[in-house]
């Protein structure tokens, strides 16, 4: 198997300009390819991991990656998925936080004479002249067809609308390209499915300008969870491959803590793990299941922070049920009349496990973010288990030291 179709297989691509001639070129590792990362903030966070993962594999099979952070386009700001204008940041700021990208970047592939290279892109657009860069790039792009753009079309029908700054993003990426391609042989782009427009663009203008067939752009998937947010996301903000933003153990937590529904292909995306053997995972259910998200979060973790800390998270996450492990926590028995309907809510399985004194205290604690059912938070007080989510090992947990493994009468 080719890396083209390891790629396809892990589900990391969604669509392609021309998919044999791409198949070819990374599969014989003739790829020089880029990846963008505007450095809207002084750490790379999970949104970026399956990126950087993608061009560590690509790496790996003998491509030529380019990380280009966005030292210029940074400046404007992405209006995909925005509904508003981003807050404006200054170039020590933006120049700071291209510092820190580089060197998050450098665990993930290896930067150096005729590997990986890091470009700025603000190199070539701080300094442009505008009424030069218009005539030359901007007459090379219909009006019409930028307000089909899906980047576009979301703030075309917000209240705020979409502002002439951000209207030169698609100019400005599609402009990288052309550079990228002119100074370096760069001949493939990657990106999220939402920057498609905006990739094509780049495409066209080199096809255009220097009458050129061999560039070729294809995006990846960013993995949505059930609730249909990114990737990355917490109620608390995003995840930081930072350490001091994003603890160990709090990175280690949000994989062990993802729903059920998404842990396989993680795993396939995100992971370096054989595909054979996550294809026998595929069939996990219950306790095994719970055990894929425990080798996820390990092996991403050990990614990002190196194995002492995948290890100390793993321990700590493991500690919480006692050096014994749930053979030694206190058990509370749930019986046939604690079920209504068949089902046990959330508040009520806290008082019949007594770790809350009635219902109202228990739905507080829920609701307050308190309550922890097998490692993962319920805030919602009509969450409600069957007996049979009830078998194995199920453990319910209020606040940081108050555990009852439940047993079924």
């Amino acid at each position: 198997m080719g890396i083209y179709e390891e790629l396809k297989e892990r589900g990391l691509i969604a669509q392609t300009t021309d998919e044999e001639a791409i198949r070819e070129l990374v599969n014989s590792g003739k790829a020089v390819f880029y990846i963008g990362f505007d450095p809207t903030a002084d750490s790379l966070h999970v949104g970026h991991f399956m990126a950087l993962c993608l061009m560590k594999r690509l790496q790996m099979a003998g491509n030529r990656p380019i990380a280009l952070v966005g030292g210029g386009t940074g400046m404007i700001g992405d209006p995909t998925g925005k509904t508003t204008l981003r807050k404006m940041m200054t170039t020590e700021m933006i120049d700071h936080n291209c510092e820190c990208f580089k060197k998050q970047m450098s665990r993930f592939i290896e930067f150096g004479e005729g590997k990986a290279m890091m470009v700025n892109n603000a190199d070539w657009l701080r300094d442009l002249n505008y009424i030069e860069f218009i005539r030359d790039i901007g007459s090379m792009f219909k009006v019409n067809n930028m307000l089909r753009a899906e980047c576009y079309k979301q703030r075309l029908a917000s209240e705020d609308g979409l502002t002439f700054l951000e209207f030169n993003y698609m100019l400005m990426q599609s402009y990288d390209f052309l550079k990228l391609y002119e100074e370096y042989g760069c001949n493939l782009e990657f990106g999220g499915d939402d920057q498609w427009s905006n990739m094509l663009g780049g495409r066209e203008l080199i096809r255009r300008k220097l009458d050129k067939e061999d560039a070729h752009a294809m995006t990846i998937t960013l993995l949505l969870n059930s609730e249909g947010k990114k990737m990355g996301k917490t109620e608390k903000g995003a995840v930081w491959l930072d350490p001091e933003k994003t603890t160990p153990y709090d990175f280690y937590q949000y994989w062990r803590n993802i729903d059920d529904a998404d842990v396989i292909n993680c795993i396939k995306m995100l992971t370096f793990l054989p595909l054979d053997e996550i294809h026998a995972m595929e069939s996990w259910e219950g306790a095994e299941l719970n055990k894929a998200k425990e080798i996820l979060a390990y092996h991403l973790t050990e990614l990002v922070h190196g194995e002492e800390e995948a290890k100390k998270a793993e321990t700590a996450a493991k500690s919480i049920f006692g050096a014994g492990g749930s053979e030694n926590m206190p058990e509370a028995v749930i019986r046939d009349e604690d079920y209504l309907d068949g089902k046990i809510d959330v508040v009520g399985l806290l008082v019949a496990a007594g770790l809350a004194k009635n219902r109202s205290e228990a739905r507080r604690n829920v609701e307050q973010g308190g309550v922890i059912v097998n490692q993962e938070k319920v805030t919602d007080p009509k969450t409600a288990y069957t007996k049979d989510d009830l078998k194995g090992e199920f453990i319910i947990q209020r606040g940081k030291k108050n555990f009852r493994k439940i047993v079924v009468e």
